[in-house]
């Protein structure tokens, strides 16, 4: 359903992405780990375009992503969070999940975002930079659903996170993947949390791909290897 061939990516004359390559099937979460400075968050950046790459495909549903701008790659079918959140401080709950929506066409928030993150319904007038970080993720999580991804790119969602909160937002996912019919990338360090999200796993090492292991093959020791310095 989503396909990525042959993906570089420079910084000025740093080669940061080397040939990547990847897959992603309907309903499936595909994690993407390693340590800091791997190449995580450059790879989900070039994904959505916000980085250009030097060379690579990207399709969705056959269809080429690669040429197009951020704008048209999210009106295609990809949905993004990026790391920190990246909300808006100084708009409330309500009109950070309209920044989302296509304003032309609809400005009432689906009901399955408040039934699925209550606390923003709660907290719908508060301003965005009033809420806590699990909150603040909770509520970009929203941001990028209403624009009905085919794929939901998340970018270290569980950074700065307390564990309760990391354990809600991902029984969330799994469900929200189920009734929504999307496909989910997530970038992370933190094991537990894509073993309770994740069908198959992709290790990334100085912008390259090192590793690859599905759920039920997992081994955590050989994992926790790669994601340890």
């Amino acid at each position: 359903m989503f396909a990525v061939e042959n993906l570089n990516v420079y910084y000025g004359e740093s080669h940061i992405l080397h040939n990547l390559q990847l897959t992603l099937g309907a309903h499936e979460t595909l994690a993407i780990m390693g340590r800091n400075g791997m190449g995580k968050s450059t790879l989900l950046k070039a994904l959505i375009a916000m980085i250009p790459a030097k060379t690579g495909s990207i399709q969705l549903d056959g269809r080429e992503l690669a040429p197009l701008k951020s704008y048209a790659r999210v009106a295609a079918g990809l949905g993004y969070v990026p790391q920190g959140r990246m909300i808006f401080p100084y708009l409330t709950v309500l009109e950070n999940i309209l920044s989302g929506m296509d304003s032309a066409t609809n400005s009432v928030v689906p009901e399955y975002i408040y039934e699925t993150f209550p606390v923003l319904w709660d907290m719908r007038a508060r301003r965005g930079g009033n809420l806590s970080g699990g909150q603040q993720q909770q509520l970009a999580i929203a941001r990028a659903l209403v624009s009905e991804p085919r794929v939901l790119i998340l970018d270290e969602p569980t950074e700065g996170i307390q564990p309760s909160i990391i354990k809600e937002i991902a029984r969330s996912l799994n469900t929200l993947k189920k009734e929504r019919n999307f496909s989910l990338i997530v970038s992370e360090q933190v094991l537990s949390f894509t073993l309770d999200i994740a069908d198959r796993f992709l290790i990334i090492e100085k912008g390259r791909f090192v590793h690859e292991a599905v759920r039920e093959y997992v081994d955590a020791d050989k994992m926790m290897g790669y994601l340890t310095i």
